[in-house]
């Protein structure tokens, strides 16, 4: 086979328009349903409506570039050296951002290369999944950060203070974690990492906490769903 012959074979074949947009449209409606899932479902505790806005470019642009490149090997070579430059200084935080990420990528890839039904179905079966390993852990277990904070007179009345706030805690938790104390001459401010089996326990917890304290500030955070800000 001669040099012109080689050419040839390294020569982009014709990208089909038609293809293209149908690809980038069912990549558009996987894209929206990941972002609904990761909204909805998510986790972390980063801003989570404005991350998933991402996952729409990231897939779109993945579909691009993999139908562009398939058609030519000679793009292929270029694209390895083009991203060889290329770096991204946008932290990841949460493993869980970096998975979303990985399925949004996955099903660009997969409409890309024409495999769209078996795309389709993959991304549903594991937003499924995820789904329903989700509701398993929340009806397990709720993980909850209840911050509490409280005005004193002297550091006789915090340790005071600390013993009878956990004390009200156990009673109602089999097991809590004191995460953090801060002290300062006018306040005491506790965070703790708390297991729930109901609602019912906390509404308990505060409760007794607003009878015996009644200027007592409290804040609790679901860690399993946090709500998108």
């Amino acid at each position: 086979m001669g040099f012109l012959d080689q050419w040839k074979t390294l020569e982009a074949v014709p990208l089909s328009i038609n293809s293209l947009l149908i690809n980038l449209v069912i990549g558009f409606i996987l894209a929206l349903l990941i972002k609904f899932h990761y909204k909805k479902y998510g986790s972390t505790l980063s801003n989570r409506n404005e991350f998933s806005n991402v996952f729409i470019f990231v897939l779109l642009t993945t579909v691009l570039v993999i139908s562009i490149v398939k058609s030519s090997l000679a793009l292929s070579l270029g694209l390895v050296g083009a991203l060889s430059i290329v770096r991204f200084r946008t932290p990841i935080k949460e493993p869980e951002e970096l998975a979303y990420l990985f399925i949004s990528i996955a099903a660009g890839l997969g409409l890309g290369a024409n495999q769209t039904i078996p795309t389709i179905v993959s991304v549903i079966f594991i937003l499924v999944s995820m789904t329903i390993l989700k509701f398993r852990k929340v009806e397990k277990e709720k993980n909850m950060y209840i911050t509490i904070n409280y005005e004193i007179t002297s550091e006789k009345e915090t340790v005071k203070i600390l013993d009878n706030i956990n004390q009200i805690i156990s009673n109602e938790l089999n097991s809590f974690d004191l995460r953090r104390v801060d002290t300062s001459q006018n306040s005491i401010e506790l965070n703790y990492l708390v297991n729930l089996k109901n609602i019912k326990s906390l509404e308990k917890i505060i409760e007794k906490l607003q009878k015996d304290y009644p200027k007592i500030s409290i804040n609790y955070l679901d860690q399993n769903q946090v709500p998108s800000i």
